[in-house]
């Protein structure tokens, strides 16, 4: 049942903006988004350190956090193909798939949280779910720790990035050091981060019509603030519900966190940074065409059909939030000794 208030978050979510003017277009779009940092953002609570980053990275790369030590981190958020793995669900553990696209890494300190659903508030409890997920890396909790601590290398580096800590090697600091690094996979210095700064000169003819278009048709009311994106949930098809292969029936998005009938096929909306490198879209993963992810957004969200010239307008504004790509060394893993834990079949 739609209730009065959830109406009214409806209404606000596909009400086109009132046309923007050319000559105050910079204005408005500085009011809806902000440009990304040079500099990654402090984790509350989570102090970097350039041990405790280095940490981080290793265990990002590491399979050994999964059961079989054939899974990272790095396997579904690769950082040479934008912290995606360009497949609709991610193949796991003895090759099960996820139930949902893997969204990217890049970018994600500065979602409101983390997961479709966002059930975990933030980079730190995001990094501990694929360890001992058992379609992903199927770790057991207890058995993170004793695999790290089995490696010498890692109790030594734990000790680096945790200094006074008598018992330092725990889930609990490489869900920490794994988040500090990930708060570095930003992406600034975008066209449009160039835009929002002031050089008009930033954006092309036809990506300057796609800011104009994306603003006046709504779209801005979902995708804003820094990321274009994250910072809000929203049902998936407030006009009109898109085929199921878009929205399956069986996946309710976050009422599976909440269980109020509200959030039935609500998830949260997608950072839409570096989106033109992220293929395939939605959480089915379904949509390998930005194009056609823009006609069903318009008309599932806004009930506002698009021409082909619009799509292709709003598509190019898209292109225009590709940033500069995180240049990552692979870091060299500590080795494994005779008494290492072993693969689990």
């Amino acid at each position: 049942m739609r209730t009065p208030a959830l109406l009214a978050m409806l209404a606000s979510l596909v009400a086109p903006a009132a046309g923007i003017a050319a000559d105050s277009l910079m204005q408005a779009a500085q009011a809806q988004f902000k440009p990304i940092p040079a500099q990654p953002p402090a984790l509350p609570g989570n102090p970097a350190s350039p041990a405790r980053v280095e940490l981080g990275k290793m265990l990002f790369f590491d399979p050994r956090l999964s059961a079989s030590h054939t899974i990272s981190c790095n396997s579904c958020h690769n950082v040479g193909l934008a912290g995606v793995d360009v497949a609709e669900k991610s193949i796991g553990h003895k090759w099960q798939k996820g139930g949902r696209n893997s969204p990217t890494v890049f970018n994600a300190v500065f979602n409101t949280a983390q997961f479709w659903d966002g059930r975990a508030k933030d980079l730190e409890e995001q990094a501990g779910g694929p360890m001992v997920n058992p379609i992903e890396m199927a770790s057991p909790k207890e058995h993170v720790t004793e695999q790290l601590r089995g490696i010498p290398g890692y109790v030594a580096a734990f000790k680096a990035a945790f200094p006074g800590e008598a018992s330092p090697v725990t889930l609990a600091n490489a869900q920490k050091a794994i988040a500090v690094f990930e708060a570095t996979l930003i992406t600034p210095n975008a066209p449009f981060d160039r835009y929002l700064k002031g050089d008009a000169a930033a954006l092309n003819a036809n990506q300057t019509a796609g800011l104009k278009l994306f603003m006046d048709k709504g779209c801005a009311a979902c995708h804003n603030g820094i990321n274009v994106g994250g910072g809000r949930y929203a049902p998936f098809g407030i006009v009109e519900k898109p085929g199921a292969e878009l929205l399956p029936a069986d996946d309710k998005g976050r009422f599976a966190v909440t269980k109020t009938a509200g959030d039935e096929y609500v998830f949260k909306v997608p950072t839409l940074r570096n989106i033109e490198l992220t293929a395939p879209y939605f959480h089915t993963g379904r949509s390998w065409d930005l194009r056609q992810a823009v006609g069903v957004m318009a008309s599932s969200q806004l009930g506002l059909p698009v021409t082909d010239d619009e799509a292709r307008k709003i598509v190019a504004f898209l292109e225009a939030l590709t940033g500069d790509q995180p240049k990552i060394v692979y870091p060299v893993l500590p080795p494994s000794v005779a008494t290492t834990p072993r693969p689990q079949p």
